[in-house]
């Protein structure tokens, strides 16, 4: 029985013990987080701690085992993707973990994820099993020296003096692509060529070890390699090239004297080449002016060459100014007799001297421009071509009060005052809105521009009491002076003067309103002005946009800056208004030399006025050592701008013989003289054709958009006659267009600044007309157009005109015509000359009665003539004595000296009807004509005209 009990209890032992061995109680343990190293040429990752999973469950099978590991991504993104782990053995639960792939330091250094184990469960499929925590791994990858140096510049280059020896001449550097500071680092640089006057540090500082001659070499040329710290040396050598200068002279480098410019060239760089050599002198401050002096040309500068009136409508500007100083012309008188000086740009110069030169301005015209809202334009330059004062007057006139402008006017009522004053650098505006009642209110500007001699653009807008004054394009605000003192109030006569104000004489006074009695004023002019005046005009109204006034004074050439957002730090450039100064502030040599090289001139006229501009650079240095700051001389050149490729301006179009009959020149609207007129105009100029395969060079003409500025047509001969001719145009046309016209009779100008197809419509309209029976045989025109203010003009086109006159009208005086229209017939023949085009009209025959009295009394016209030879050849005789023989020989022949016979071809016979009465007193007249007999197609007039009658053709 105890046998039984104790097999029993060993039974139930075993079966417990084989209960137990299936049973998985506990998960597997392993580190919280491990350290991993990895080479980049391996791909096993030793950990520490090395990678063991325990399992309490041990040693039972599968329970107390571990199967594997799993892995997992971390915060870097590294995990499953690239990294596995293995089991080593399964009992110990020893681990192994790698890489799936070579991993690169210089990508990614290090990597981060986790990982965690698992048991086998409670039998081989692995029911049940248990996992472990999760760990961090952290693996860094350690570099391998796979990189060699690579230099950053292949060529390095540097400039020195000679005679010197430099700390540094110029620095090199080399670059690794290793991860590793132990291998990524360059460890030293060595020169490769031998013999060369330079050694270089571990940092690539190149530095001379003597000093350098550059008569003795120039150019040092040398290569040198680097190392990292693996001792890979340079994948490919680097080359340094020191240039020795001679010995350092401080001051401007590259200095050109003499610049061209071709006009249409836009902006060209006046210093390519130019740069500071400070030679190693510390500068903190550079500060160059360059000054183009461009007062000789035109007033101040280049500008478009075409009249004041013509600028200002291209301009925009509100139209209705009036020419105060207008050029000289009957119409015009009072300018006459103030000196002009010539232009540049053709524009009319006044001299004013002071005392005797003055303009006084019609009271036609001063009404014109009254009110207290106007602009007042005008061109000044004080002394200067002025002529000199009177001998009387004493030396500092220029301090006294010079008057430009003094106007009195008549406003409804009353009479307001303004005179427009110089007084040394000061300009000064008095205005008086009433002469009677109101104190004058004075407007003082202080200017350098009024005292400078140089040429300057004034425009004072008035819109009391506002006033604003623009001089050159820039505006000035002026100071308020209220009290002026015991200043006299002017005379209330309207009265406008140029270059002076008028003082009358004092004389007892009707006081009525403060106004003299109504008599011859006397007086005289004070406070007059020396110098120059041009372009004065006064518009009343609304004042000038700002944009226009700067568009009138706007210079067409300057200095500019070439590209502003180059323009290094601490860079400053500013350009005067006129931009002929232009100024360049730094304190870095390198920047200060790229800023010079970016200085421009620029024209923007395609004509640009030929000639020299003198050009000044002056430099000012500050060191910190101010004892031995440089001292930069002026420097001094010249800009050329060359003669610019003149248009050709071509009138055709217009034959040279425009016939008509007579009737159409007497019609109410005339003939057109050039309905066909063309006008082209067209650049000359040079084109490289060896570029295109010929030899040589050749002249191309373009066709161009011109603007021109004035047409005239003129009568060669005699002046048109009022009562008999006239040449007609549509003025309601010219205003539209904003053209003007002088029309005398001697010429037709119309002028104005447009456009070549609005001159073509202007010139196509002239119509010739003529008066009733004032027909001529013929009369000539002539045309010719202009640009640029007269500058360039076209070929002459002359016209002659013909009347086509049939005999009926040439046989009876026109004061005949109207009683004798009962023997008329009208008769109409058409012939084709060439040159003309002739109308095609019905023709008759000729009534045979008239051919033969017109033959007769031609005959007894000859018949005269003989009898008048013979007796001056017998007159002859009488007066000689046999010793002038020849002179007999060469009396015989017929002189014909004071005749001409023209034969004019196309008029053809029309029926004559009550011709014979009139052929006698037709005979003594001073021309005849005679009809030749045979048949009428062939028919001629012959006019035979006696010399000296015509006057001979004036030019205008």
């Amino acid at each position: 029985m105890a046998r039984m009990s104790f097999l029993s209890f060993l039974l139930f032992c075993l079966t417990s013990v084989a209960h137990s061995n299936k049973a998985n109680k506990h998960k597997p343990w392993i580190e919280t987080e491990y350290q991993g190293i990895v080479m980049e040429n391996d791909n096993t990752v030793l950990l520490n701690p090395p990678l063991f999973a325990l399992d309490k469950d041990a040693p039972l099978h599968y329970a107390g085992e571990i199967c594997g590991f799993r892995v997992h991504n971390g915060p870097g993104g590294s995990g499953s993707a690239q990294f596995e782990a293995v089991v080593l053995d399964r009992s110990t639960g020893e681990g192994l973990v790698r890489s799936k792939e070579p991993l690169d330091c210089e990508s990614q250094k290090e990597h981060s994820f986790t990982i965690q184990a698992y048991d086998c469960g409670e039998g081989p499929d692995g029911t049940n099993n248990k996992k472990s925590h999760k760990a961090t791994v952290h693996v860094r990858v350690n570099d391998v020296n796979e990189f060699s140096p690579v230099f950053v510049e292949r060529r390095y280059e540097a400039s020195v003096p000679e005679g010197r020896l430099f700390d540094r001449i110029v620095r090199v550097e080399a670059v690794d692509a290793d991860c590793s500071p132990q291998y990524s680092q360059i460890c030293f640089y060595d020169i490769i060529t031998p013999n060369v006057p330079f050694t270089i540090d571990n940092d690539g500082n190149i530095k001379n070890t003597e000093p350098l001659d550059s008569k003795r070499q120039r150019v040092h040329s040398f290569w040198v390699t680097a190392f990292d710290c693996g001792k890979n040396r340079a994948q490919a050598d680097a080359q340094v090239i020191v240039t020795v200068k001679p010995s350092c002279k401080p001051g401007w480098i590259g200095w050109t004297k003499r610049i061209e410019y071709t006009p249409g060239s836009g902006s060209i760089p006046l210093f390519p080449n130019l740069h500071l050599e400070a030679c190693e002198e510390t500068v903190w401050n550079i500060q160059a002016t360059v000054e183009l002096q461009t007062g000789h040309i035109g007033k101040g500068c280049d500008r478009d060459s075409y009249s004041d009136r013509s600028v200002r409508r291209l301009c925009g500007a509100v139209r209705g100014e009036v020419d105060l100083l207008p050029p000289p012309s009957p119409a015009t008188n009072w300018t006459a007799a103030l000196p002009t000086l010539p232009s540049s740009d053709s524009s009319l110069v006044f001299s004013f001297n002071g005392s005797t030169h003055v303009a006084v301005v019609p009271d036609s015209v001063a009404s014109a421009v009254s009110g207290d809202h106007f602009t007042l334009q005008l061109w000044m330059r004080r002394g200067g071509a002025s002529t000199q004062p009177p001998a009387n007057q004493a030396r500092g006139t220029r301090k006294e009060e010079e008057t430009i402008i003094c106007s009195t006017v008549k406003n409804d009522d009353s009479y307001s005052h303004y005179s427009l004053s110089v007084h040394g650098c000061r300009l000064s505006l008095f205005y008086w809105p009433d002469v009677s009642a109101a104190r004058p209110v004075k407007f003082l500007w202080k200017l350098e521009q009024v005292c400078d001699s140089e040429w300057h653009h004034l425009s004072l807008s008035v819109q009391f009491p506002s006033v604003t004054l623009y001089v050159d394009g820039v505006t000035f605000d002026p100071a308020l002076i209220h009290d002026n003192g015991a200043i006299p109030n002017p005379a209330p006569h309207q009265r406008l003067v140029i270059g002076a104000c008028w003082e009358p004489e004092e004389k007892p006074r009707d006081i009525v309103n403060n106004t003299m009695p109504e008599s011859k004023e006397t007086g005289k002019f004070v406070s007059g002005y020396k110098g120059l005046l041009s372009g004065v005009t006064v518009r009343p109204g609304n004042v000038e946009p700002h944009s226009v006034v700067e568009c009138l004074y706007a210079c067409r050439e300057g200095l500019d800056f070439g590209d502003l957002e180059t323009l290094g730090s601490g860079m400053k450039v500013h350009v005067n208004p006129s931009q002929s100064v232009l100024v360049l502030e730094g304190d870095d040599i390198e920047s200060f030399n790229r800023a010079v090289q970016q200085v421009t001139y620029r024209n923007s006229l395609r004509f640009a006025t030929p000639g020299v501009r003198p050009l000044k650079l002056t430099t000012s240095l500050r060191c910190f050592s101010e004892e031995s700051c440089l001292s930069l001389r002026q420097l001094e050149g010249y800009l050329v701008v060359l003669q610019p490729d003149a248009p050709q301006i071509s009138l055709s179009g217009v034959g040279p013989h425009l016939a008509r009959p007579a009737a159409e020149f007497e019609g109410p609207q005339g003939v057109p003289l050039f309905p066909e007129l063309r006008i082209v105009c067209s650049l000359s100029h040079a084109v490289n054709t060896a570029a295109q395969g010929m030899e040589g060079g050749a002249l191309m003409s373009d066709a161009v958009a011109h603007t021109l500025d004035g047409c005239e047509v003129q009568p060669l001969g005699e002046e048109l006659n009022p009562e008999r001719e006239e040449l007609l145009i549509d003025m309601e046309s010219l205003k539209e267009r904003g053209l003007d016209i002088i029309n005398t009779t001697a010429y037709i100008a119309i002028t104005g600044a447009e456009s070549i197809s609005v001159y073509e419509d202007v010139l196509r309209s002239i119509h010739y007309r003529l008066a009733k029976g004032s027909a001529r045989f013929e009369r000539r025109f002539r045309l010719s157009c202009s640009e640029m203010n007269g500058r360039y003009t076209s070929n002459e086109l002359t016209l002659e005109v013909n009347f086509l006159h049939s005999l009926d009208s040439l046989y009876h005086p026109s004061h005949l015509l109207a009683s004798q229209q009962q023997f008329l017939h009208p008769s109409h023949h058409t012939g084709e000359l060439s040159g003309h085009t002739l109308p095609n009209p019905h023709r008759n025959s000729v009534v045979p009665g008239a051919a033969t009295v017109i033959i007769m009394v031609c005959v007894g016209f000859l018949v005269v003539m003989v009898i008048l030879g013979v007796f001056r050849i017998r007159s002859i005789h009488r007066r000689g004595d046999g010793a002038r023989g020849g002179d007999k020989e060469g009396s015989n022949q017929w002189d014909d000296s004071a005749l001409t016979i023209i034969v004019n071809p196309m008029e053809t016979y029309e029926n004559r009807m009550g011709i014979a009465t009139d052929m006698e007193g037709e005979c003594d007249d001073e021309e005849e004509v005679v009809d030749s007999p045979g048949d009428s197609s062939d028919d001629q007039r012959i006019i035979i005209k006696k010399e000296g009658r015509d006057s001979a053709p004036r030019r205008y």
